[in-house]
């Protein structure tokens, strides 16, 4: 288990080059957009638009700040993601046209390459103790709001609001137990081989 502090998130152009990603984490490390095998972002969107197409790619999307975001996604019709809402996936290579509902969003998104990894996000609001089931070969939690102290396979983290803490299977911790100093929102992405 080992901290991603958010000072080391990495900022770039979004594939369309309309607007700015930052990158939580991609593997294989130093991939770029057309070779990951899975990576999680957020980025700010500040205009309605269509999304980026990602061939072989899995999405998923949340809010993590804002209004929210109708999606139109090809085949399946509208989908509204906002700060209450379930994270909504969809694949890669459809076409997706984004309307904002009333001003910029904040999104957090998870993308994997289908065939090769998978991925699922739940979204955790709570105070005081409580604890994660990581179900993931890999399993990341994205802290937002308060801050979090975090227990598992003998180690201990401090996150602070925007910091990602991750959870590698092989290192025994299935169960991590995280105790909040507030208000806290917490992002569960497991990624798993296929």
């Amino acid at each position: 288990m080992h901290l991603v502090p958010s000072t080391s998130y990495r900022r770039m152009p979004w594939k369309n080059g309309g607007g700015e990603t930052i990158e939580i984490i991609a593997s294989p490390e130093g991939s770029t957009l057309d070779t990951f095998d899975w990576r999680v972002s957020m980025a700010k969107v500040a205009s309605s638009g269509p999304f980026s197409l990602f061939p072989e790619i899995d999405r998923t999307l949340a809010v993590l700040d804002g209004n929210g975001i109708r999606l139109s996604i090809a085949g399946r019709g509208e989908v509204l993601v906002g700060l209450g809402t379930a994270p909504v996936s969809f694949p890669g290579d459809v076409p997706v046209d984004a309307g904002l509902v009333d001003g910029s969003i904040m999104d957090l998104n998870v993308m994997t390459r289908r065939g090769r990894y998978g991925h699922a996000m739940t979204r955790m609001a709570d105070t005081g103790e409580f604890g994660v089931t990581c179900r993931g070969d890999i399993t990341l939690m994205l802290v937002t709001g308060s801050g979090a102290t975090a227990y598992g396979a003998g180690t201990t983290i401090e996150a602070e609001d925007s910091d990602t803490i991750i959870v590698s299977k092989t290192a025994g911790a299935e169960l991590v137990h995280i105790s909040s100093r507030g208000v806290l929102e917490l992002y569960i992405i497991d990624i798993w081989r296929a």
